[in-house]
């Protein structure tokens, strides 16, 4: 096969894995659990195969330590598991996930990264739009889940596909049946398509109007998580922008305004907590995530150090999650917060890897994201604008990891991986990001 073709190939699967990783939700409710287990078996297969064919070049040195300590544990947390089994499977499932985030982040080129996730972002929304519209237009009533029977005299919201409410301003929930979901990928969008615009690597005309696009998106789902990650992005941004204008000689003023910013905005979110929510069409418990998160407290604290053992997204049929999280007759799945959820299920040492892993790869980000690239002695070239995406897509990660688990399952456990290890690799290459 010619090297052109071979890496058609490759950018055609990775747009495709990065989508079905995005949007899991919407092969579970076109196809059912069977057959989205079918999907995530050939994007597992085909990650390993490329794998295998390609061989990318990597080394020991330049690999994050804190991603294989992190699944070390997880692995072995089978061993002093209350729920085995449970534990076999999601860490089964964490490996396979991680399978095809080393296949995006050892088998593509940064610039190949950056245009299949735009790509795959694009899949979304745009479907995610005309299934809107659908809906809105021709079905004129809230749409279920295929395959799906619910023995129930009121179904709650939660488990529709869709409400319909495109035309009344939403909220919507898109292809990925979730509006919080929804309104992430549309920040990640946001994110990814600025960054390509400020690049000069698409045209300017399609560029704005997937822009726009993104940002109406986000807008329709109002969703006040998304909202306050995305005032986090703007604000990671600027003092970014701020630090590579003051070069590393004058950053003490970015880093004490910054540690000044953090104090006032915990404090004002503090003070005007309930105004705050009340501005963003939330309720004074957030949902009720304050209840959840009680109750993954008092669990937590029965086995604290090494945690009831690692299972990912929440086992249903197990205790104690059967009834851990109930709310309006939906019992959700997650702690909505990421290091409630691993405190939970690794303990305070599962905790400190994965604040390792995060730590490291944000502090690897920031640094990408300020300094000159070095090619020489000479600091003297100029910035580019791709090596600001790895920061603005962790602070986003960051921000939600607050109010939701999803950086350890799917799309936020493959955008954090991909980031760890290419962050890494960056660190010892003398030529800069494209």
């Amino acid at each position: 096969m010619p090297n052109a073709r071979s890496r058609f190939a490759v950018r055609t699967f990775a747009v495709f894995a990065l989508f079905t990783l995005l949007a899991g939700q919407f092969w579970r409710n076109l196809l059912g659990w069977w057959g989205f287990g079918a999907v995530a078996a050939f994007v597992l297969i085909g990650a390993v195969v490329f794998l295998v064919r390609l061989k990318p070049d990597w080394s020991w040195r330049r690999f994050p330590k804190s991603l294989i300590a992190f699944l070390a544990v997880a692995v072995l947390s089978i061993a002093w598991s209350f729920y085995p089994g449970a534990s076999a499977i999601g860490v089964t499932l964490q490996l396979a996930t991680t399978v095809s985030a080393l296949f995006v982040a050892l088998c593509l080129t940064w610039t190949e990264f950056v245009r299949t996730f735009s790509l795959a972002l694009r899949w979304v929304l745009g479907l995610s739009l005309f299934f809107e519209l659908i809906v809105a237009v021709f079905v004129r009533q809230p749409v279920l889940p295929f395959f799906v029977e619910y023995d129930l005299q009121k179904i709650p919201d939660a488990f529709y596909w869709s409400l319909g409410k495109l035309f009344s301003g939403g909220p919507i929930e898109g292809i990925v049946a979730n509006r919080n979901i929804l309104g992430f990928i549309a920040l990640l969008g946001v994110i990814v398509f600025a960054v390509q615009l400020a690049a000069g690597t698409v045209r300017r005309g399609w560029g704005m109007a997937w822009l726009i696009l993104a940002i109406g998106m986000l807008a329709l789902t109002r969703s006040a998580t998304v909202t306050i990650a995305a005032l986090v992005v703007a604000l990671v941004l600027l003092f970014a922008l701020w630090a590579r204008q003051v070069g590393p000689q004058g950053r003490r003023g970015v880093y004490l305004t910054a540690s000044a910013s953090v104090i006032v905005f915990v404090a004002v979110l503090a003070i005007f907590f309930s105004r705050i929510l009340n501005l963003l069409g939330k309720s004074d418990d957030l949902t009720g995530r304050f209840d959840i998160w009680r109750s993954v407290t008092d669990l937590a604290v029965q086995r604290p150090v090494f945690g009831w053992g690692w299972v990912s997204y929440w086992a249903p049929w197990v205790e104690p999650f059967a009834h851990l999280a109930e709310r309006k007759g939906v019992v959700y799945l997650q702690a909505h917060n990421a290091w409630l959820d691993v405190w939970l299920q690794l303990g305070i040492v599962g905790v400190l890897v994965f604040a390792a892993l995060v730590v490291s790869t944000l502090w690897r980000s920031w640094f990408l994201a300020v300094d000159r690239p070095r090619v020489g002695v000479a600091d003297t070239q100029p910035y580019s604008a791709s090596s600001l995406l790895p920061l603005l897509l962790m602070a986003a990660l960051l921000a939600q990891s607050m109010t939701e688990s999803r950086i350890l399952i799917e799309y936020g456990w493959v955008v954090l991986v991909v980031l760890a290890v290419v962050t890494k690799r960056a660190q010892g290459r003398t030529v800069p990001m494209p």
